[in-house]
């Protein structure tokens, strides 16, 4: 089986089959509501926070503002990766997840109780900027602590599956923000919901902090974290030791290299679910209701994609299984957007859907990927790195490119050939990767 370069091999300690199900649901959970928090101002972006925030003469400027806002949150999450790696890779994985939880229910409650420019004037836009850095800081702190959580408990041989429960969280959270936003759209009329029908599903975030208490209070820190933390203790003695310098000094190559082989999933990721939600609302007229129903329905069966191709690159290799899904969404990008601009509910759920499973055969994998990519001693560091990169390079800027790149060319081929870029970066980026486990 393929593996990634200067991949570790990773202890298989005896461990109750209890206790290995409870840190992964944990860590699942961990990430679905993480996700589904960090997902709710995307879709709001979209559909409300334009107008509420940023009035302005046209609605594709007050798009443009509320989907720059949007990429703050991307442009954040390094430094959550950054601090929290850091700290993780020597204090543990379990405080700095829980720190990330925190962080993130108060600042999506605080945005759900956020007046807006009608109320409080320039404030309001500064403060929905400020909270959604918080925001970025506390994902791109969570998904190296949950990630590993779960791969550092996996039995040998099923660290693609047990990676891939935190990879769950993404549609888990997807499918739980669109249903919430279709209830207060339903329940509301259209007034109702500009109002005061979005704020629902910001102030449910507040429940996080439940799930934060239960953690710090019943998940132990991982086996191969206390190894490793051995390890450090015995090295301090001697030298000062530090995994963010160890990880720009000799290993900054493979991080940027991570970055580059996910940034078009991440891109096309986001596009799908929010630039495309922009698109077909307000330049294809389909209904809000329809579009968010889609989307809920084709994160759906990611549940059964991702786990699935996460079991595949346990039997064939993580690096093969990336492979396929980055070649996919390249071919695909074209036909995606054609079916898209019919404006056919239909052709939009088929184009959704096809794109969703190429999403899904690199997503599945890519947990336990980026964890082989460092040894335990500076791997939160390493991944978080890695990831984050990826997010502000490919998610962060997509739905705002997708807008300015409608806007100057008026087609959306233009979005087409942004997607397919990425993926030969994508694929250039997997090649150097296997070249580097062959040498190994």
């Amino acid at each position: 089986m393929d593996m990634a370069p200067s991949a570790p091999s990773l202890p298989t300690t005896a461990l109750p089959t209890v206790n290995r199900r409870r840190v992964a649901t944990a860590a699942a959970l961990a990430s679905a509501v993480e996700w589904y928090d960090y997902f709710v101002f995307g879709i709001a972006a979209a559909l409300v926070l334009g107008d509420l925030y940023f009035p302005a003469g046209s609605s594709t400027a007050g798009v443009l503002a509320s989907f720059a806002t949007f990429a703050v949150g991307f442009l954040a999450r390094p430094i959550g990766g950054v601090v929290a790696g850091h700290l993780g890779d020597k204090r543990g994985r379990k405080p700095m997840l829980v720190l990330a939880l925190t962080l993130m229910g108060l600042a999506t409650t605080g945005i759900g109780l956020l007046p807006t420019y009608d109320t409080i004037g320039v404030a309001a836009p500064i403060l929905l900027v400020a909270l959604r850095v918080v925001q970025g800081i506390a994902v791109g702190a969570q998904w190296g602590g949950a990630m590993l959580l779960a791969t550092e408990y996996a039995p040998e041989g099923k660290r693609g599956v047990y990676g891939s429960v935190v990879q769950l969280g993404v549609p888990i959270g997807v499918v739980t923000a669109n249903t919430v936003f279709l209830l207060a759209g339903a329940f509301t009329t259209d007034t109702a919901f500009a109002a005061w029908g979005w704020r629902i599903p910001f102030l449910i975030g507040l429940f996080v902090l439940a799930l934060a208490w239960y953690i710090h209070a019943k998940v132990e820190e991982t086996p191969e974290f206390r190894a490793a933390e051995r390890a450090l203790a015995e090295q301090e003695k001697s030298e000062q030791s530090s995994p963010l310098r160890t990880i720009l000094r000799d290993h900054l190559g493979t991080v940027l290299l991570a970055g580059g082989s996910f940034a078009v999933n991440t891109a096309t990721f986001y596009i799908l679910i929010t630039g495309v939600l922009d698109y077909t609302t307000r330049e294809l007229d389909m209904k809000k209701s329809a579009v968010l129903t889609v989307s809920l329905c084709v994160s759906l069966t990611q549940l059964i994609l991702i786990p699935a191709a996460a079991a595949l690159s346990d039997r064939y290799g993580r690096i093969r299984i990336y492979t396929i899904g980055a070649i996919g969404i390249a071919a695909w990008a074209i036909p995606l957007f054609l079916l898209i601009d019919t404006g056919s509910l239909l052709w939009l759920a088929v184009a959704t859907f096809v794109a969703s499973c190429f999403l899904s055969i690199m997503y599945g994998p890519q947990a336990a990927l980026f964890a082989e990519l460092f040894t335990p001693e500076m791997r939160y560091t390493g991944a978080s790195l890695g990831y984050q990169i990826a997010a502000v390079a490919g998610g962060g800027l997509a739905p705002f490119l997708m807008v300015l790149l409608l806007e100057a060319t008026g087609t959306s081929m233009a979005v087409s050939g942004y997607l397919i870029a990425l993926s030969v970066v994508a694929l250039i980026s997997i090649k150097v990767l296997a070249g580097r486990a062959r040498s190994h």
